[in-house]
């Protein structure tokens, strides 16, 4: 390891960045310096143009990919660097604003109920039954179930916060199940190690098997538990702060984006078409005549 890509690592820790955020600034850095074949403090803004344009016109990344590429030598440049670049005048690009998809209840339990392993059954419980993103889902040991004040606690999630969401009757009684099956000493769900936890990435193929097996054609994945999860509490008539709470939302605004998911929402707005006095459709469609 260079001690330039030393620094950088130690920079990006003492900012208690989260370790995926770390491995993909780190790796963003280097594809930087090995496609030009040199050290990135010798490369300047006109690298970084070209670098950017080659991502978005010959490797046709992801928006999310390009985003952090300048997120990562933003980093880079102004912390490890401590050097004012042109690359603070390069706006991010906007994203498109799209609703994700919703599972409706009968959905959802289709889903549950279609793996045959009991340990997929309950890590998808729990990504519903309480909120949790799929790496607090992976990283949830056994210690953090609390059976006599039905809670579970979540450590370290997204910006390193804690939080505790409800432990319901049904996610303890499969948890019980599976302990009793499995006996996991420290992670509530071990990866092919007994002393590491699964992978994010099993997570999500176990998600995508019980779709498809539960037949399923919408474009699912883990986060669309947790999506359906702040949804139904909102169709329940839950406050939105205590959504946001159990979400784990540093601000509000990202917890209203479920006002647009909602079907009581939509339900109880009364359309404007609605309020038009003496309107007759049917009638005025059969006065026309036919062929016109």
């Amino acid at each position: 390891m260079t001690a330039l890509r030393q620094r950088m690592l130690e920079d990006l820790r003492i900012r208690n960045y989260a370790p995926t955020t770390v491995s993909s600034y780190i790796r963003s850095v280097a594809e930087f310096a090995q496609h030009f074949n040199k050290p990135p403090d010798q490369l300047g803004a006109e690298e970084i143009r070209s670098w950017l344009l080659f991502l978005l016109n010959e490797k046709r990344v992801k928006l999310s990919t390009y985003i952090q590429a300048i997120c990562a030598l933003r980093f880079f440049y102004q912390n490890t660097l401590h050097r004012k670049i042109e690359i603070d005048r390069i706006p991010l690009p906007r994203y498109a604003k799209k609703l994700p998809v919703i599972l409706s209840k009968a959905e959802v339990k289709a889903l549950l109920e279609a793996p045959r392993n009991l340990k997929h059954r309950a890590m998808l419980a729990t990504m519903y039954g309480a909120g949790l993103r799929v790496s607090e889902v992976a990283n949830l040991k056994v210690s953090d179930l609390d059976r006599q004040r039905q809670v579970i606690s979540v450590h370290g999630g997204k910006g390193q916060k804690d939080r505790q969401v409800m432990l319901a009757e049904p996610l303890r009684e499969v948890f019980v199940a599976y302990w009793r099956w499995k006996r996991p000493a420290e992670w509530m769900f071990p990866g092919r190690k007994p002393d590491c936890p699964i992978t994010t990435d099993s997570v999500f193929k176990a998600c995508v098997a019980a779709a498809r097996k539960a037949g399923i054609v919408k474009p699912i994945h883990p986060h669309s538990l947790r999506h359906a999860f702040a949804t139904h509490l909102l169709d329940e008539g839950v406050n939105l702060l205590v959504i946001q709470k159990l979400l784990g939302h540093a601000h509000l605004k990202t917890t209203a984006l479920y006002l647009h998911l909602s079907d009581s929402a939509v339900r109880s707005t009364k359309s404007p078409l609605e309020t038009l006095d003496s309107l007759d459709l049917i009638r005025a469609v059969t006065a026309i005549p036919p062929g016109r």
